[in-house]
């Protein structure tokens, strides 16, 4: 039986990658093989078809075939979240029930360009819902950076109280950690107000602060999920401390592979480093690392391992 998204879900959700071969064409031996790499750093689940792993760039038929190779080889062995955002709401629709049918957890849902007013936002969630069906669980994606889309707290508020079937709030506004506590804090105000799971991502720049205002865990593509998974389990454990400790070794990591419009390409270069996949290579148009680069990640990735070293 499949884990189901809900207000309960925490942990580490890596954000997969999309391995594409030479020429552009999905790379689906090492889509196999990422799957694995994923899984055995011990994440608590997956989320495929994000922005990170560059589904606008696929076709409709391409970005389900892909879902279906990628929920087969993860074979339940932990919960998948689908990325569904989509300008059209047959197609979002189409694509939520054909995941949940071939074993997805639930779907995330980003809002749609253009919508800028708390009205506008809650219109487009009734249409979304009513498209979907109440029964498949929904993580809306906060991230304003791209689709430039801002929801304040009321209205996501409101978004809990009307549609059930939200179960999640994927934090990634930028400043936001206001708007996280707000959410944490109405729901312990207002006994009413249902309690969702909040994930938070932006690469994970801010976690040991996300994590001590109420986060239940990330949901980032981070090309060393185990750095993410400590660090999460350490605070649910109470020591923030090591947590902090943990997660400055690897920030400047963070920081690097942050960098907006080329983050990407870096990130995919460390999951190659670390075998996780066969090439780097992002979908045109799309980053790449040039000669200076590679030098420059690989003096980062030198310094990671002796900081690591020194810590042990």
């Amino acid at each position: 039986m499949v884990e189901r998204l809900s207000e309960n879900t925490k942990g580490v959700y890596i954000i997969s990658a999309t391995p594409f071969n030479i020429d552009g064409s999905i790379d689906f031996d090492s889509v196999d093989n990422l799957m694995d790499f994923y899984i055995d750093t011990g994440v608590a689940g997956i989320t495929i078809l994000g922005m990170m792993g560059e589904a606008v760039k696929m076709s409709v038929d391409e970005a389900d075939g892909l879902m279906r190779h990628m929920l087969k080889r993860v074979d339940g062995r932990v919960p998948v979240i689908v990325g569904i955002s989509d300008p059209g709401m047959n197609n979002m629709a189409s694509l939520a029930k054909s995941s949940m049918d071939a074993g997805a957890s639930g779907v995330m849902i980003a809002p749609a360009s253009g919508l800028n007013t708390d009205e506008k936002i809650h219109s487009y969630f009734a249409q979304a819902c009513a498209a979907l069906g109440d029964d498949i669980p929904v993580c809306y994606q906060d991230y304003p950076q791209t689709t430039g889309v801002h929801i304040s707290a009321d209205c996501f508020n409101r978004l809990v109280r009307d549609f059930e079937q939200i179960v999640m709030f994927k934090h990634e506004d930028c400043p936001g950690l206001g708007k996280l506590t707000r959410i944490r804090q109405s729901a312990i105000d207002d006994d009413s107000l249902r309690r969702v799971s909040i994930l938070v991502g932006n690469g994970g720049l801010y976690v040991p602060e996300e994590m001590a205002r109420g986060a239940d865990g990330t949901m980032t593509g981070f090309a060393f999920p185990e750095m993410l998974i400590e660090v999460v389990d350490l605070f649910a454990a109470g020591d923030e401390k090591r947590a902090r400790d943990i997660f400055d070794v690897y920030l400047p990591i963070v920081r690097y592979e942050q960098q907006p419009g080329f983050g990407l390409a870096v990130r995919k270069e460390i999951l190659r480093r670390r075998g996780a996949i066969a090439n780097s290579v992002t979908r045109a148009p799309g980053p790449k690392l040039n000669p200076v680069d590679h030098d420059e990640l690989s003096g980062l990735l030198a310094r990671l391992e002796n900081r690591l070293k020194d810590m042990n």
